[in-house]
């Protein structure tokens, strides 16, 4: 079975850096005070840069 830590890593960092630069656009969320395009982008891209992490490894 193939190892889907890497695809995985892949599709949250990118996920995660166009969620990160819509935030700069200013497109919030109506009903909320706090940018959570930008929260959440972020802990895309950790997660992300984590499963890349993992996938790197040696076994």
């Amino acid at each position: 079975m193939e190892d889907l830590r890497q695809p995985s890593g892949l599709f949250f960092v990118l996920l995660g850096a166009i969620l990160i630069g819509v935030s700069f656009t200013g497109a919030t969320a109506p009903l909320l005070e706090i940018n959570l395009n930008l929260y959440t982008g972020l802990f895309m891209l950790v997660f992300g840069g984590a499963l890349l992490w993992l996938a790197k490894r040696p076994s």
